[in-house]
């Protein structure tokens, strides 16, 4: 571990692209203290205001020169859009150094074709966190590919651990990943639309439906954590026969309510497979 912690400080960081994940990964770094913010490097393609902000807020150094970004980083981090991805990557052959580590957190791009696109052999760990980085509770996914040793992967946790939660799995699962917890506050969001507008259609102020709304979904979620229970086991608890959360669930079941958000995570999960085909 203490060759991890002298890796982060004296290393440099630079990220290709600067969207959401990019800005709560530079807040959880920052919170954190895994690296001062004069050691990493952001970079887009054209948005020389955003950059400009996140040097503002987080004191990091800004450029539009990708190359000068890839050459002065040790770990490499890819946030590069999937349609985007194989223009830049390729543009890059030539400059990635085979003792650079990569990390992708770009959606249905195996390791193997980002190792081809660079055109290196070089360490790479492809990843899959979610927008919840943003408040510090992402659930990441994360595979390396044959040249990742021991102390890659513990970079990558520890930088993704300080946004969330990080799980090592194999390759193939992280479509499934993508599809699950990858996508999965969307889904979360919608139900929560769904519940919102119930309570303001039932005659509630909105304000009143919304923070009842969130509060029944946090309660939900600490109970599943704090009990360690099925929540099979949690929904028959609280579901009287012949009363009120019966009937509810009676609607859901009605519409195929599990049956419609199994196929939502198994069509986003084929979908980051289809995003990966279409470059094979």
């Amino acid at each position: 571990m203490s060759n991890q912690a002298t890796a982060i400080t004296e290393g440099r960081i630079g990220f290709l692209g600067a969207g959401s994940i990019v800005e709560a990964m530079l807040s959880g770094i920052g919170k954190k203290g895994l690296l001062p913010s004069e050691r990493i490097s952001v970079t887009n393609r054209n948005n020389m205001e955003r950059l400009e902000q996140l040097a503002n807020d987080y004191g990091v150094t800004v450029t539009q020169d990708k190359f000068d970004v890839v050459r002065s980083s040790d770990i490499l981090i890819l946030a590069i859009k999937p349609k985007d991805a194989a223009e830049a990557l390729l543009d890059l052959r030539g400059v990635v150094r085979s003792d650079q580590l990569i990390i992708s957190v770009i959606a249905g791009v195996s390791t193997s074709l980002i190792g081809e696109w660079l055109g290196a052999e070089c360490p790479i760990i492809r990843t899959m966190p979610n927008t919840s980085s943003a408040v510090g509770l992402s659930a990441t996914g994360l595979c390396a590919n044959p040249f990742v040793q021991e102390e890659h992967c513990e970079l990558a946790t520890k930088l993704f651990e300080a946004i969330g939660t990080v799980y090592e799995v194999a390759e193939e699962e992280l479509d499934i990943i993508t599809g699950l917890s990858g996508s999965g506050p969307a889904y979360i969001y919608y139900l929560v639309e769904a519940m919102m507008g119930a309570g303001a259609k039932a005659g509630l102020d909105r304000e009143m439906a919304r923070q009842l709304t969130l509060q029944t979904v946090i309660g939900a979620a600490h109970m599943l954590l704090d009990t360690r229970e099925e929540p099979s086991i949690l929904r028959q608890k609280v579901t009287s026969p012949g009363g009120t959360t019966q009937a509810g669930l009676e609607v859901l079941e009605a519409y195929q309510f599990q049956e419609a958000v199994t196929a939502a995570i198994l069509r986003a999960a084929e979908r980051s497979r289809e995003m990966g085909a279409q470059y094979q």
